[in-house]
């Protein structure tokens, strides 16, 4: 582990307070966070008392409304702060965006009645929250999901299997995703339920090859009853609600793809310039002082993409295919960097002793979760050339 403390990323913020938020978050994650990260995720740790903290700080309502106990925040701060979450922690920074996702589609499309009830104990209330869409013969084809949904008077009762639920089994609260009617998009209806509702049940954690502090489980739906009064939006809105949600949570993992592969930068950074060979730091020799510069270029350019379609967002601008830019080149620069960062550490970047690895190993899911690289390339081509020809 090198002793060498990342320096701060310099950041154009709009404002004062924003500053001396992302200074606060800084605090939290070299305190916090970051010393026992690596132990923690060897041991498969979730650090549930971090999100108690993140909550109490006002950090996990970040891009919310101040009514409901969020932090009014723009999108273009609230991603700076993920991006510096996940540079101390993936497990964090991820589950800070999975929280957001999951808070999604009650700010959104809930009823007033709802939001009031229920958003400010998600906002500030130390709950966790977790994104259902996903099942196991659902995933990138999201709109064939069979989790079913039967009325029942004033009751729903959902019945079902849902797949790669992050905080599945330790989350508070779960956004799901339900076919409440016919086959396809327009047969889905979304869904408020409370994680220790009767008849939820969670599978065993997936083991996986990196972020192991945060639990991937299977959720098992059988007979769940819910009240009419936690249906999200209209009947059959579902699909939209999610794909309205997905394009923000894209973002999110955009700017964690960002924070890994800066501490990877730092992590290289560190090494190459106290490591010395053949008289002289590492970094003197020109095939690395390259690299390093090439791994520096992939980090700005990806910053400066999230932070282009959060603006957009902000401004209340189509932000879709900006989205799927910044979640495709961001996760592979992430992947390409910690690679890298891999190679400028040697046989030392190999191993358990220096986090390069496990960034290399926690780089890749993000290629793959909140629709694979592929689906985000189909996306982009989509808004560029229409839809495929059937």
């Amino acid at each position: 582990m090198t002793d060498r403390a990342p320096q701060p990323v310099d950041r154009e913020l709009p404002t004062e307070e924003s500053r001396d938020l992302l200074a606060l978050v800084r605090d939290i994650a070299q305190r916090e966070i970051r010393p026992s990260a690596a132990e923690e995720e060897e041991a498969g740790r979730f650090p549930r008392e971090v999100f108690t903290l993140l909550s109490e700080a006002g950090l996990l309502g970040l891009p919310y409304g101040s009514e409901f106990g969020g932090g009014d925040q723009p999108y273009e701060v609230y991603l700076q702060v993920l991006e510096e979450l996940a540079a101390a922690r993936l497990t964090v920074g991820l589950g800070a965006s999975v929280h957001t996702l999951a808070c999604h589609g009650l700010a959104g499309f809930g009823t007033k009645e709802q939001r009031a009830e229920f958003l400010p104990a998600m906002l500030g209330g130390g709950l966790l929250g977790a994104y259902c869409l996903s099942e196991p013969s659902s995933g990138s084809d999201a709109a064939s999901l069979t989790t079913k949904a039967v009325r029942d008077g004033d009751d729903w009762v959902i019945t079902g299997t849902k797949a790669w639920i992050t905080h599945g089994g330790v989350a508070d609260f779960y956004t799901v995703l339900a076919r409440s009617g016919g086959e396809g998009p327009r047969g889905i209806t979304a869904f408020l339920v409370p994680g220790d509702a009767e008849g939820l049940s969670a599978a065993v954690p997936e083991k996986k090859m990196g972020m192991k502090g945060s639990p991937t489980a299977q959720l098992h739906f059988d007979g769940v009853r819910v009240p009419d009064g936690r249906r999200l939006g209209e009947e059959g809105q579902g699909f939209t609600i999610a794909l309205a949600a997905l394009d923000s949570g894209r973002l999110g993992i955009a700017a964690c793809a960002i924070g890994v592969a800066q501490a990877a930068l730092d992590e290289a950074l560190s090494y190459a310039t106290g490591r010395k060979q053949f008289g002289r730091p590492i970094a003197d020799f020109q095939g690395l002082r390259f690299m390093l510069a090439d791994m520096a270029t992939r980090i700005e350019a990806g910053r400066a993409l999230y932070l282009a379609a959060a603006r957009l967002r902000d401004a209340g601008k189509p932000f879709s295919r900006q989205a799927a830019m910044a979640k495709l080149f961001c996760t592979d620069a992430a992947m390409s960097v910690t690679i890298d960062a891999v190679q400028v550490l040697g046989g030392y970047g190999y191993t358990a002793d220096f986090p390069v690895e496990r960034l290399m190993r926690e780089a890749k899911v993000l290629q793959i979760v909140e629709g694979t690289n592929q689906i985000q390339r189909m996306v982009i081509a989509r808004h560029l050339a229409g839809p495929e020809s059937r």
